[in-house]
């Protein structure tokens, strides 16, 4: 039998010794995850004893870790926007960074509603979104919470990606209003949207040998490299946003950290109006926000 601190203490050391990125909140997390239990009693019963079996598997599971797994891997789940979601190893691991392209969207269409003289409390009522590239579903599913009358549809390349999404729009009781399709871009989703969203991939391949193992060797390629340069998809996306959006419908678009000198100038003057960016907290360009004319 071991206690919780000296299981914290163990699993940390054996973190920091691995050199992994924030140690203590990965232990933390992982005996969290095997306890069952949250940080307030971890820290309050820093002398309850863990059994056996228990004290097993999160040993297991720091092991793991220290071997390059991703946290999320592990205990199954990450969170974005306040919910919960599954993320396996089938599905990019929902970040920080990716709840501005959320932000940017409902500010963009808070701000239509006020251009239209139309009261603001956004209920999402008439309108037609698309989510391209939705792997766990964060942001398709975190639209249709915050839009609770909106339609929303999300597609992606990869099946298993979508059952994951599946999963979680069901968990979160949002699986009546979010249509997923298999299918690479916009593919079938149907024309005169509002808005089209996506975090698609955007890391280049030639950049691969520099990203952390964690990243590198567990997330899905498919998820991750957007070609050698990494924009490479973005102009067909912005091509089939253009002929999929009415007029005055909203584009928003994750970027990658060197992505806006080349992403930017696809937003031509004809088709494109309003364009912006907003930066991430690292002072990142982050989001290309822009409104078909």
């Amino acid at each position: 039998m071991t206690d919780v601190r000296t299981a914290l203490k163990r699993g940390l050391a054996r973190l920091r010794e691995a050199q992994v990125p924030s140690f203590t909140l990965a232990t933390e997390l992982l005996l969290l995850h095997v306890l069952d239990r949250d940080r307030t009693w971890l820290y309050a019963h820093p002398e309850e004893q863990i059994s056996a079996a228990d004290a097993e598997r999160f040993f297991a599971l720091i092991g793991r870790r220290a071997n390059g797994e991703p946290t999320q891997h592990l205990t199954g789940k990450q969170e974005f926007w306040g919910l919960e979601f599954e993320v396996p190893p089938d599905v990019l691991i929902p970040r920080p960074e990716t709840e501005h392209v959320i932000e940017v969207a409902l500010d963009r269409l808070a701000l239509r509603e006020l251009r239209a003289g139309r009261k603001q409390t956004l209920t999402g009522e008439g309108l037609q979104i698309a989510d391209i590239g939705t792997g766990s579903g964060c942001i398709a599913i975190a639209l249709a919470k915050e839009l609770p009358a909106a339609s929303i549809y999300a597609t992606d390349i990869s099946p298993a990606a979508l059952a994951v999404a599946c999963g979680n729009a069901a968990r979160h009781k949002v699986a009546d209003r979010v249509r997923f399709l298999e299918g690479d871009l916009l593919g079938d989703v149907p024309p005169l949207l509002d808005l089209v969203v996506s975090n698609p991939p955007y890391i280049g391949r030639r950049e691969a040998a520099t990203l952390m193992r964690e990243v590198r060797d567990h997330e899905p390629e498919i998820a991750l490299y957007g070609g050698e340069e990494g924009y490479e998809l973005y102009a067909e996306l912005i091509t089939q946003a253009a002929a999929h959006l009415k007029p005055g419908g909203i584009l928003v678009l994750e970027l990658g950290h060197n992505s806006l000198p080349a992403v930017q100038p696809l937003l031509d003057a004809t088709s494109w109006t309003n364009v912006g960016v907003t930066n991430d907290l690292a002072g990142i360009p982050r989001v290309l926000a822009a409104e078909r004319t």
